[in-house]
């Protein structure tokens, strides 16, 4: 079952990135894009919201790494998949809110 706890921890790094902008975001005052918004994931979301989001992606992040199977730092193979996770979601979160934002979307200098 060692591949399952990798597949967890990939995905517990995404969730745990993920939980970053909405979290800081809604710390911070600002409405940020949510799967809560009109239209999901494009319109905007009050900083409540985004507080709570990240919050609850914090959660799931934390299950996911510290809860299923023994996550150990010195593990390669650990550190590779919740790595990966976190490159992954932050690479597709660039993409996605860099559209709203100027940052990296397609043709941005």
């Amino acid at each position: 079952m060692a591949w399952a706890h990798c597949v967890s921890y990939l995905f517990g790094g995404a969730f745990l990135v993920n939980a970053i902008p909405h979290f800081v975001s809604g710390v911070m005052g600002r409405a940020f894009q949510s799967p809560f918004a009109n239209p999901p994931g494009e319109g905007l979301s009050s900083s409540s919201v985004n507080v709570l989001w990240g919050f609850f992606n914090l959660v799931v992040g934390y299950v996911l790494v510290c809860r299923v199977g023994n996550f150990d730092l010195h593990s390669t193979e650990h550190v590779v998949a919740l790595g990966l996770g976190i490159l992954l979601m932050g690479m597709i979160s660039a993409r996605l809110f860099g559209r709203f934002h100027g940052g990296d979307s397609p043709g941005a200098h």
